[in-house]
Order: C-alpha cells, then structure tokens, then sequence
C-alpha cells in the first residue's frame, strides 16, 4: 500500500450511481471495482497488443515526473 499511486477521478453523477450499484452487486468496494475494471482492461490490450514492456513502463514514469 505505502508505493500505490493516488489519482483523481472526475465522474458524472450517473456514471457514479452506476458504479456505486455494480460495485455492490459484485460485492466490491468502488475502489477495488474499479481496479478489477482496469485490471481487464490492460489483460484484454496485452492480449491484442502483446505484453507492455517494463522497459516502457519506466520511460512513462520519467516522462511524467512520477518518483519510481
């Protein structure tokens, strides 16, 4: 926990209450749901894609200003 990175998430109230109700069905927290959503997300693109190098995940890092 102490290395997570915190970010913002702008959300319109509908997308909100929405996400608030399938959290709860799927017995999750908002949070946790959101990360399974991510979680998804990235399998399915790796799986298009290929595996995201590590090597590009630092230059992202860098490149942002993010602290490693």
């Amino acid at each position: 926990m102490k290395n997570d990175k915190e970010y913002t998430l702008r959300l319109s109230p509908e997308l909100y209450g929405k996400l608030l109700y399938i959290a709860n069905a799927e017995h999750r927290t908002p949070n946790n749901h959101i990360i399974f959503l991510l979680r998804q997300n990235i399998a399915y693109y790796e799986r298009v894609h290929g595996k995201i190098p590590a090597d590009a995940l630092r230059d992202i890092e860098k490149s942002s200003g993010e602290e490693k």
